[in-house]
């Protein structure tokens, strides 16, 4: 059973499509979403998102914060992704990521430390 999905941001409508499922990092663990799944609202955390094409292709993303929101009902299942930023994979400036992560070590305040995640979370979805 398809999903249809959207991830959006304040600035732009991010990636819109079907997928056999979602996986998102939300501030309790991961959740995985299927059709037919039950209603849900989850805090997101920064971190991948990946959607399972159709196809067969996983399309990644990196999150930073925002909130998924899950409906199922006669029409199928509904995805939301709205994500206070959020970035494809073929968008991320990894090199920038890799200069921000080095330069963003041993700082130790909540900005820093909030930059820091976010920096890490895009050089990790390489690996």
């Amino acid at each position: 059973m398809a999903v249809d999905v959207h991830v959006v941001t304040p600035q732009r409508e991010v990636w819109a499509g079907t997928a056999q499922m979602v996986i998102a990092r939300g501030v309790a663990g991961e959740v995985g979403i299927l059709g037919g799944h039950a209603p849900l609202l989850i805090q997101l955390a920064v971190g991948p998102l990946r959607i399972q094409e159709e196809g067969g292709e996983e399309l990644r993303a990196i999150v930073d914060g925002g909130f998924m929101h899950v409906t199922s009902g006669e029409e199928g299942t509904r995805v939301d992704v709205m994500a206070t930023q959020a970035e494809l994979e073929s968008e991320i400036d990894f090199d920038a990521a890799v200069r921000a992560q080095q330069e963003l070590q041993g700082h130790d305040d909540d900005e820093a430390r909030e930059a820091l995640a976010k920096a890490t979370a895009r050089v990790d979805l390489r690996s």
